[in-house]
């Protein structure tokens, strides 16, 4: 049986980058849903990688070097 690495991340944009970060976050391999929240977090994505060192390269080289967010909280599990 493989498992992977399922994440929840939290995203905080600057305002003014909603509809950027929503398209450039679709073009994220590994990106599978994107929802917009009201609150203290903007979006939150759910993505799934094979492992927890890929989701690492994910979200440090990839998403929270995207222009517009300022920060991010990551929520992990293991599908089984």
């Amino acid at each position: 049986m493989i498992s992977l690495v399922v994440a929840f991340i939290l995203i905080k944009e600057k305002p003014g980058f909603e509809v950027a970060l929503q398209d450039g976050l679709k073009n994220v391999e590994g990106v599978l849903e994107i929802y917009t929240l009201f609150g203290e977090y903007d979006i939150i994505i759910k993505v799934e990688t094979k492992d927890y060192k890929e989701l690492e390269q994910l979200i440090v080289k990839q998403i929270r070097n995207m222009p517009g967010i300022i920060d991010t909280k990551t929520l992990t599990g293991i599908t089984l």
